[in-house]
């Protein structure tokens, strides 16, 4: 399967990947789903590394390359690098030079996940789509209630959003799987839900998200790709990459954009 056009900036590039995404075979898919949630590392990664990271053989990588209408890899890198150019910190080679000085273990631990953090902080808002996050802001302020679901690593997120909205005064309603309610019957018309969930995506999220947009009830999903499988459902998206350190991802950049939603929309159910 090829494509016409080349994209010609990123927002092309991801207005593309969600159309071609799900009809792509198992190694492409993969791909498509590490680029997805680390566009990022195209414009810092040889297509070896980025093919490794995304547990393909860089042929697959190539290939990808070409689906979505590139020449091949150094194109579609070209792309992102030009997008970033001036203003995109190698922190690969940051976190290497850490690996590499010598300090002790913990104080050494603590500094690589600073840098992965902040490196997620600073790339909240390329990801993050302002008019996305305007109606998120404006669609949870109407709300008659806020149903916030979030399992595993994302309940941290999910409870500090029921707490916050809690203080404001702003209705909500914490979903979990043990000791609370955790199905549709409570989610009614003028309802929203705000879902948190990443890659790979929390079955039970999935159905309360996939049931209330079937009830025409909207939801607002804070994820980690501007392709999660939300978006071709109706959800608006709010697009968080975390870099991750060691294989664990901390939470830095979505617990930022959670703090901005909830601030935001307590805000301006005062106006």
């Amino acid at each position: 399967m090829m494509t016409n056009a080349v994209p010609a900036t990123v927002e092309a590039f991801r207005e593309r990947l969600l159309e071609v995404t799900d009809s792509l075979p198992k190694r492409l898919r993969q791909c498509a789903d590490y680029v997805a949630a680390h566009a990022d590392r195209i414009a810092v990664s040889t297509v070896a590394e980025l093919a490794e990271s995304a547990g393909v053989q860089p042929s697959a990588m190539m290939r990808f390359s070409q689906i979505m209408g590139f020449s091949g890899f150094s194109e579609m890198q070209r792309l992102f690098r030009e997008h970033y150019t001036g203003g995109w910190p190698d922190y690969t080679t940051r976190l290497s030079n850490l690996r590499d000085s010598g300090e002790d273990g913990g104080a050494l631990l603590l500094a690589e996940f600073v840098d992965a953090g902040r490196a997620s902080l600073e790339n909240v808002l390329k990801t993050v789509d302002p008019q996305e996050f305007e109606t998120a802001i404006r669609v949870l302020s109407q709300a008659s209630t806020i149903h916030i679901i979030g399992l595993r690593r994302s309940f941290a997120v999910a409870s500090y959003l029921a707490y916050a909205f809690e203080k404001m005064g702003v209705p909500a309603m914490l979903h979990a799987s043990v000791g609370q309610l955790h199905n549709e019957s409570a989610i009614r018309s003028g309802d929203v839900v705000l879902a948190i969930t990443f890659s790979p995506y929390s079955a039970e999220t999935m159905d309360l998200v996939s049931s209330s947009l079937a009830r025409r009830v909207p939801v607002v999903a804070i994820t980690d790709t501007a392709v999660s499988p939300m978006r071709k459902l109706g959800a608006t998206i709010l697009a968080v990459s975390e870099v991750d350190f060691g294989a664990f991802r901390s939470l830095s950049a979505t617990l930022c954009v959670a703090i901005t939603l909830a601030v935001g929309v307590g805000t301006h159910r005062q106006n």
